[in-house]
């Protein structure tokens, strides 16, 4: 069984934040790979941009291309937040960190699968900063 990493550290820790603001940016981080495939299908899914439906009940037209581009755009923020924070958090350990924060996965699969080059207490540090950028960030 895999050690599960606590949500809460001890207050005095440099990148201490609350337990519920942990739970909150891990369950953000872990929808990393449903963003990047609606971030790509948004441009497929744009039929044209002199297409024009009119929403239910109102005669207001509306243009379906600005709704794909502004969703797209949303999911380009999130995505390029999550990957700034991990660059931010260890620019040597990114590729191991991105995948062990938008995919859940733990440091004993990263080491026997993956073979992070680093050992526990370094990667673990470096999880833990990388959560406290992101709740500075989303501040």
């Amino acid at each position: 069984m895999a050690t599960v990493i606590r949500p809460e550290i001890s207050a005095k820790n440099k990148y201490w934040i609350d337990k519920h603001r942990h739970y909150e940016l891990k369950h953000f981080c872990l929808q990393y790979p449903t963003w990047r495939k609606l971030h790509e299908d948004a441009l497929e899914s744009c039929i044209s941009a002199a297409k024009l439906e009119y929403e239910g009940g109102c005669n207001v037209p509306s243009d379906i291309t600005a709704k794909y581009a502004m969703r797209k755009a949303e999911y380009s923020k999130k995505i390029k937040l999550i990957e700034w924070a991990v660059r931010e958090a260890d620019e040597f350990l990114y590729p191991y960190l991105l995948r062990a924060v938008t995919e859940g996965l733990s440091f004993t699969y990263l080491k026997t699968r993956l073979n992070i080059p680093c050992g526990k207490d370094m990667y673990y540090d470096r999880y833990r900063r990388f959560f406290w950028i992101l709740s500075e960030a989303r501040n």
